[in-house]
Formats: C-alpha cells, sequence, structure tokens
C-alpha cells in the first residue's frame, strides 16, 4: 500500500459544482484564533468528515456554516454562487440543518412534539381543535420509518424515556423534515453503544440516498469516519491540514494527521 495521497486543492474539469463551498474562512476569538483560512467544498451527495483533536476548530467550523457564530474573513458559496451566512435563518434558507451533540430536544415532551415543536399543523376552524393531532402522528410516523427509525414503540413516549439511539434518530429526523440540502452532523455517536452507532450510521448512509449532502464531525475513525465519509479532511490548530479520499487512508494515517506526527506506515514508504 503506497503512502496516502491528499487531494488537490484545485477542481479538475468535469468535477460536480459544490452544494456548499468555503474559502478562507477565519475566525477569531480575542486573541485567539480559532479557523484560520479554512477551505472546503461539499458535492452533492457527498459525506464529508471532519476530524481533529480537541480544540482543532471542528466545532466552530460547524457553527461558522450554521450561522450561529459567523466568521470574521472568509466567504460562502452555494452551488457556485456567493451567499451571506451570518445566522441560522441565512443557513436554513440555503437548505443547510445542523444537528448539534446536545440534540436540543425537550425530554419532556413525545416524539411528535418534537418533531413539530414550533412547527405545529393547525387544524381547520370549524372542528374546534387548534392542533391536527391526528396529521402530526401519521406524518411522523412515515418520516421516522423513511429514515429507517423503527424501534420507537410509542411515539406519545417523553424522549427523555428513550435511548441515545433513539433521541438521535429524532433529532435527525426533525432535522431532515425542513428538507435540508446539506445536513451537519456533531459528533452524531457520542456516548452511543455498538448498536446505537451502527443505527445512526445506517441513518448518514440514508441521508445520502436521498440526495442530501452530509457534513459530519466525529472521533470515532473506524466505526463512523471511515465506514460513512467520502471524504475526510483534517483540522488542527484552526488550519486544514489534510484533505483524503476514504480509500486512500487508515485509521493510522489518520491518527498521524491529526497528531501532526508521521505515521509507522509512511515511515516505512519513507525508508523504501
Amino acid at each position: 500500500m503506497s503512502e496516502p495521497k491528499t487531494i488537490a486543492a484545485s477542481a479538475g474539469a468535469g468535477e460536480p459544482v459544490p452544494v456548499l463551498e468555503l474559502r478562507g474562512v477565519t475566525k477569531h476569538f480575542g486573541g485567539v484564533t480559532a479557523l484560520h483560512s479554512v477551505d472546503l467544498k461539499v458535492n452533492p451527495r457527498e459525506i464529508v468528515a471532519i476530524v481533529g483533536d480537541n480544540g482543532a476548530g471542528k466545532s466552530t467550523l460547524i457553527k461558522a456554516i450554521s450561522g450561529t457564530q459567523p466568521p470574521d474573513e472568509g466567504g460562502f458559496f452555494s452551488n457556485g454562487h456567493p451567499v451571506d451566512i451570518r445566522s441560522p435563518q441565512d443557513s436554513s434558507r440555503l437548505g443547510i440543518e445542523a444537528v448539534y451533540q446536545d440534540l436540543a430536544l425537550c425530554d419532556n415532551l413525545d416524539t411528535v412534539q418534537n418533531l413539530f415543536l414550533g412547527n405545529e399543523i393547525i387544524s381547520s376552524a370549524w372542528t374546534g381543535r387548534r392542533l391536527n393531532h391526528a396529521r402530526m402522528e401519521r406524518i411522523a410516523g412515515e418520516a421516522l420509518r423513511d429514515l429507517g427509525v423503527s424501534t420507537i414503540r410509542s411515539l406519545r413516549t417523553p424522549v427523555g424515556r428513550l435511548s441515545g439511539g433513539q433521541r438521535q434518530g429524532i433529532a435527525i429526523c426533525r432535522c431532515v423534515m425542513r428538507g435540508p440540502k446539506v445536513v451537519l452532523l456533531d459528533e452524531p455517536t457520542a456516548a452511543l453503544g455498538v448498536e446505537q452507532r451502527a443505527g445512526v450510521v445506517r441513518l448518514i448512509h440514508k441521508l445520502k440516498s436521498e440526495s442530501r449532502s452530509v457534513i459530519v464531525i466525529s472521533h470515532d475513525l473506524h466505526d463512523v469516519v471511515l465506514e460513512v465519509a467520502d471524504r475526510i479532511v483534517v483540522l488542527r490548530l484552526g488550519r486544514k491540514a489534510a484533505e483524503f479520499r476514504r480509500e486512500d487512508v487508515n485509521a493510522s494515517d489518520l491518527v498521524a494527521a491529526i497528531t501532526g506526527v508521521r505515521s509507522r506506515h509512511a515511515e516505512q514508504q519513507l525508508a523504501l
């Protein structure tokens, strides 16, 4: 096996127009530069994994894309056109939705209430009912089944009583119901067991099969990153340190790129 090959920054002829592109994105927090001139492309129906050590800038990058922490420098492009992302509303209008690590679910509400929170379906006035509970429950059930989230026995169980994998599925389903083109997933398998991680991986594959693009942040190199990603971008100390195609890299190479320490495999290649 040859030494892992990084991907050239420039796009070649015939390459697809990225559904989302970042150019020179920089973010400062006082005297600290959390992101420094980061470039990133996400093509249609592509899964891009962002990896790096703690403090590498991964979450800051996701928050810049989602509009919660706009960058100080750099630009965004959607389908080749320059766009402004200065707020979550801007991001949402461009078809970008995020699922953060804390999931932002209301534990005291059930699945249906969480999926429609702030977007409830109103019944016709003549029915005498304000909310169309039956229709929302039907749509919720169909949406969960379409994503392959079929382990929730009752849609009326408070989500605080569900497993971590089920809660992650609900959060992703709520995101998908908004019709995004790009889904941002921040550590979607954190604190999940083996079976639940496998379920989230299936969800990520399902998102791609529905012609959505996915940006996923994960520390789980074996069971998530190398399982789902088409491309892997490595951040180190706020800079893009490397970029690989999944077929050109292994876990040891990724660890070496993350830490900045040359892998044993790379050392062996240089010694030949």
